[in-house]
């Protein structure tokens, strides 16, 4: 079976200059998790892609890494620092959604081709860890999307 019998011709794109929280509704509005970045608007020519991994990575916080105990003075002290250390939080989380896609998508891509068999599509994506391969032409434009979800649908279809 080929890539082309399986594939989504209709791919839901973003630009590079897109906003972190515009491609993040673009993840829900669609109910996908990845989306390929292209050159500008209407271009098929593939800069880079983003999934929702990428977007909860920015939401991470560092583990503490050293164990610290107040003094009895310092008790008073505390809630204040912890509500400080709060609201920057909420203001650097503010600001991440504002960022530009481009700072946090991957920009080297796994491609494939569309006359691609699925199992190499299938050996592709495990070997790289994607969940997605962008298809395109000979030219290296975008055609269409394939899914691990296309792949298991069109092995369950066809009594593979």
């Amino acid at each position: 079976m080929k890539v082309s019998d399986m594939m989504n011709s209709d791919v839901i794109t973003c630009v590079p200059t897109d906003k972190i929280r515009e491609v993040a509704a673009m993840l829900k509005e669609h109910n996908i998790s990845g989306i390929v970045v292209v050159e500008n608007s209407g271009s098929d020519s593939i800069v880079g892609i983003v999934t929702e991994s990428d977007v909860l990575k920015l939401l991470e916080l560092p583990e503490p890494h050293n164990l610290w105990l107040p003094s009895p003075l310092e008790i008073i002290e505390i809630p204040i620092r912890e509500l400080l250390g709060w609201e920057d939080a909420k203001a650097s989380l503010e600001d991440i959604g504002s960022k530009p896609i481009s700072t946090i998508m991957t920009s080297k891509v796994r491609t494939i081709a569309a006359d691609d068999t699925i199992e190499h599509a299938s050996t592709l994506m495990i070997k790289h860890r994607v969940n997605r391969l962008p298809v395109v032409n000979d030219a290296g434009k975008l055609v269409g999307i394939l899914t691990r979800g296309d792949i298991i649908q069109a092995v369950a279809g066809a009594g593979i």
